[in-house]
């Protein structure tokens, strides 16, 4: 049995995917833009709405492509004389798969957990907290002592100002991209673990899976310079 059709059809579900992605990094900045400019929280919000809504397309387009790849695996090893109807077989499973659907798979999805820290970050970087968002006041409340910490804009790397911050998702500290992966490169050459160069810190393997653009901690830099 050929499954050419098959694969070009999963390669166009892929690209599918890119768009799905590219409007959640628009979402994303779009927030960041109405928290600069200090725009409504219902604005905000519906940013967030928005990123919901594609994290739950995301999740559908996931659970689609895995249900085609486990049918035509089942088949490719089974062999079966005559061809199955594979609609009916991937329906099958999709339907196996969206039935454990739950609010936290959108939670989790990346995207939208960075969406939602550089959020948290975009608020105390520019001190914007409303009465009627409980949740970022108490976030404000309880990061207070990393507040005063991303507050200073000096790589701990470079000794200079930041222009590409990325933020430890381990640990929480910034570096300049170029200098902490340059780091990162040597030290696995010498197959050893990277320390956080931050003074204190006690985290001994930073990872370049672990970091992470920090846009609000860009745009604080960016808009005192401005000033």
């Amino acid at each position: 049995i050929s499954f050419n059709s098959v694969d070009s059809s999963l390669s166009s579900l892929k690209n599918c995917q890119s768009y799905i992605n590219t409007g959640m990094d628009i979402a994303t900045h779009v927030a960041l833009d109405l928290v600069e400019s200090f725009n409504d929280v219902e604005d905000v919000n519906s940013m967030e709405s928005a990123m919901l809504e594609y994290a739950a397309m995301d999740r559908e387009l996931n659970h689609y492509m895995r249900a085609v790849e486990e049918t035509v695996n089942q088949i490719k090893r089974e062999k079966p004389e005559n061809i199955p109807d594979l609609k009916y077989l991937v329906k099958e499973k999709f339907t196996a798969l969206e039935s454990k659907n739950s609010d936290s798979d959108l939670q989790r999805n990346e995207k939208y957990m960075y969406f939602k820290d550089q959020l948290k970050e975009m608020r105390k970087q520019f001190c914007r907290q409303s009465d009627n968002d409980n949740e970022a006041i108490e976030q404000i409340d309880e990061d207070l002592a990393v507040t005063q910490s991303q507050m200073n804009f000096i790589c701990p790397i470079t000794q200079m100002e930041m222009k590409r911050p990325v933020r430890n998702k381990v640990c929480g500290h910034t570096y300049e991209e170029d200098a902490i992966l340059k780091i990162i490169q040597t030290r696995k050459q010498q197959k050893k673990k990277v320390r956080c160069p931050k003074i204190g810190c006690s985290h001994a393997d930073v990872k370049g899976s672990d970091l992470m653009p920090d846009e609000a901690l860009k745009r604080a830099i960016d808009s005192q310079k401005k000033q």
